[in-house]
């Protein structure tokens, strides 16, 4: 991957992890109604920097994929589920158990194929 695709690939992967924190933080809210806590969430800043970040991604995929083939493009850009994982063990003590951490794994040599041998 040039340069260029590299800068786009890891501007996918901190959007797309903010996006998806952002979103967690935002419903992790608890509230006596499901209407409170739609409102809550509605009026709450994380859920309007998901949805930024999610838009900003959109640019950069279309970015990433004007310069790398799109079979690439989705293999190096599943890393995003390994980082989002760590991030939601890190932030929000979510469980990661064997298996989960051997798809992780899997998913990493993967990506780490298709990053360095495809072209």
């Amino acid at each position: 991957m040039s340069n260029l695709a590299i800068l786009f690939w890891l501007l996918n992967i901190i959007l797309d992890t903010a996006g998806h924190l952002a979103f967690k933080s935002a419903a992790i809210a608890e509230h006596e109604t499901e209407w409170q806590r739609w409102k809550s969430m509605l009026a709450s800043p994380p859920l309007w920097i998901g949805i930024s970040c999610f838009c900003l991604e959109f640019i950069v995929w279309l970015a990433l994929l004007s310069l790398v083939p799109l079979s690439m493009g989705m293999l190096v850009g599943s890393i995003n589920i390994v980082i989002v994982m760590l991030a939601g063990k890190l932030l929000f003590g979510e469980r990661l158990d064997r298996m989960r951490i051997i798809g992780m794994w899997l998913v990493t040599i993967g990506v780490a194929l298709a990053g360095g041998f495809v072209s």
